[in-house]
Protein backbone atom coordinates (compact mmCIF):
# COMPACT_ATOMS: atom_id res chain seq x y z
CA UNK A 1 0.00 0.00 0.00
CA UNK A 2 1.64 3.62 -0.88
CA UNK A 3 1.23 6.09 1.94
CA UNK A 4 -0.29 9.04 0.84
CA UNK A 5 0.90 12.55 2.20
CA UNK A 6 -0.19 15.88 3.22
CA UNK A 7 3.14 18.47 3.56
CA UNK A 8 5.22 15.35 3.65
CA UNK A 9 3.44 15.07 7.26
CA UNK A 10 0.28 13.24 7.68
CA UNK A 11 0.73 9.71 6.37
CA UNK A 12 -2.33 8.44 5.34
CA UNK A 13 -2.58 4.63 5.68
CA UNK A 14 -6.16 4.43 6.73
CA UNK A 15 -9.34 6.53 6.85
CA UNK A 16 -9.92 9.49 9.38
CA UNK A 17 -12.84 10.24 11.55
CA UNK A 18 -15.02 12.71 10.58
CA UNK A 19 -14.18 16.22 11.64
CA UNK A 20 -10.50 14.93 12.38
CA UNK A 21 -8.64 15.93 9.32
CA UNK A 22 -8.79 19.86 9.60
CA UNK A 23 -7.57 19.31 12.81
CA UNK A 24 -4.90 17.43 12.12
CA UNK A 25 -3.65 19.82 9.25
CA UNK A 26 -3.65 22.50 11.09
CA UNK A 27 -1.46 20.73 14.12
CA UNK A 28 0.91 19.56 11.09
CA UNK A 29 1.78 23.32 10.30
CA UNK A 30 3.43 23.16 13.42
CA UNK A 31 7.10 23.20 12.44
CA UNK A 32 8.10 21.04 16.06
CA UNK A 33 5.68 18.19 14.53
CA UNK A 34 7.09 16.00 12.52
CA UNK A 35 4.66 13.66 11.34
CA UNK A 36 1.43 12.00 12.52
CA UNK A 37 0.31 8.94 11.25
CA UNK A 38 -3.69 7.87 12.03
CA UNK A 39 -4.15 4.53 13.13
CA UNK A 40 -7.19 2.12 13.09
CA UNK A 41 -10.57 3.43 13.69
CA UNK A 42 -12.60 1.12 16.53
CA UNK A 43 -16.24 1.48 17.65
CA UNK A 44 -16.68 2.96 21.28
CA UNK A 45 -19.57 4.60 23.03
CA UNK A 46 -18.19 7.59 24.85
CA UNK A 47 -17.53 9.15 21.63
CA UNK A 48 -19.88 12.02 21.59
CA UNK A 49 -19.57 15.47 20.15
CA UNK A 50 -16.88 16.79 19.21
CA UNK A 51 -13.81 16.02 18.15
CA UNK A 52 -11.40 15.73 21.39
CA UNK A 53 -7.69 14.37 21.59
CA UNK A 54 -5.97 12.99 24.43
CA UNK A 55 -2.54 12.39 24.24
CA UNK A 56 -1.56 9.01 25.86
CA UNK A 57 2.03 7.39 26.17
CA UNK A 58 5.18 8.16 25.16
CA UNK A 59 6.46 6.28 22.00
CA UNK A 60 9.85 6.03 20.84
CA UNK A 61 10.05 9.26 18.73
CA UNK A 62 7.10 11.04 19.94
CA UNK A 63 3.63 10.84 21.41
CA UNK A 64 0.35 8.21 20.65
CA UNK A 65 -2.46 9.86 21.40
CA UNK A 66 -6.41 8.87 20.73
CA UNK A 67 -8.85 10.84 18.58
CA UNK A 68 -12.71 10.85 19.68
CA UNK A 69 -15.23 11.99 17.15
CA UNK A 70 -18.50 10.36 15.51
CA UNK A 71 -19.06 7.05 18.12
CA UNK A 72 -15.27 6.06 17.16
CA UNK A 73 -11.81 6.36 18.37
CA UNK A 74 -8.74 6.62 16.78
CA UNK A 75 -5.13 6.17 17.46
CA UNK A 76 -2.38 8.94 16.15
CA UNK A 77 1.25 8.46 16.52
CA UNK A 78 3.12 11.67 16.87
CA UNK A 79 6.25 12.46 15.88
CA UNK A 80 7.38 15.41 17.75
CA UNK A 81 10.39 16.48 20.25
CA UNK A 82 7.79 18.39 22.44
CA UNK A 83 6.91 17.10 26.20
CA UNK A 84 3.33 15.91 26.96
CA UNK A 85 2.41 19.44 28.29
CA UNK A 86 3.02 21.52 25.53
CA UNK A 87 1.90 18.86 22.92
CA UNK A 88 -1.42 18.84 24.72
CA UNK A 89 -1.20 22.70 24.47
CA UNK A 90 -0.75 22.65 20.32
CA UNK A 91 -3.41 19.97 20.21
CA UNK A 92 -5.76 22.16 22.17
CA UNK A 93 -5.10 25.11 20.00
CA UNK A 94 -5.33 23.42 16.95
CA UNK A 95 -9.07 21.95 18.11
CA UNK A 96 -9.81 25.80 18.40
Amino acid sequence: MRLRANQNKLKIEHSILDGLRPVLERLVEDPDIRSIIPGVIRPVRDAKGAVRIRVTVPVQNGWKAIALAAGARQELFISTPLGQEELEKRIAAALG
